[in-house]
């Protein structure tokens, strides 16, 4: 509920005639520290929630090969941990950190356990959900849905967890 007062109380004090921006957005990262996503505006941006015991798991290869392969031509990778699925992801920030570092060699920015439906749905995921829309509902069905944000932080596409990193390759080239 907390987080939906302040969505809506951000929306509310904005002209009429502005339109939020992902750039609005301040987010917390893994290691707790607030982070603006105006430090990514000119980036092309790649949003996905994440869990570690998640059947798509090894996903996160595929992000982090797309990371280590564009990064420096300007993609950003932001992982967000999310619990809301078969309760998939039940680490704290700390174990999560050390399980991506790990198991995977995580070198993209991660951030703290969200929710990305329902009443305490991170207020950066309600903007996604609705300036991309789902296939019947804006709902998030699963771990692993992912967000392609262009450099003027436009949201391009949604895509399903069972659409791999490599699938989403080229619409990132295009993008950079």
């Amino acid at each position: 509920m907390k987080y939906l007062v302040l969505l809506l109380l951000f929306i509310f004090t904005l002209g009429a005639d502005e339109k939020m921006s992902i750039y609005d957005f301040n987010v917390r990262n893994i290691d707790g520290k607030e982070v603006s996503l105006e430090e990514y505006r000119g980036k092309v941006m790649l949003i996905v929630n994440v869990a570690s015991k998640c059947h798509y798991v090894n996903q996160y290869r595929g992000l982090q090969k797309l990371h280590e392969k564009y990064g420096e031509k300007g993609l950003k990778i932001l992982g967000f941990p999310c619990n809301q699925f078969l309760s998939q992801e039940p680490g704290t920030e700390e174990e999560i950190k050390l399980f991506c570092s790990s198991n995977f060699g995580i070198s993209f920015d991660m951030f703290a356990k969200i929710s990305v439906n329902g009443s305490k749905t991170e207020p950066l995921y309600v903007y996604l959900k609705n300036e991309a829309p789902g296939t019947l509902t804006n709902a998030i069905k699963w771990n692993f849905t992912k967000f392609l944000v262009d450099r003027d932080g436009k949201v391009l596409k949604r895509y399903a967890p069972s659409t791999s990193p490599e699938e989403i390759e080229s619409d990132i080239e295009k993008l950079l």
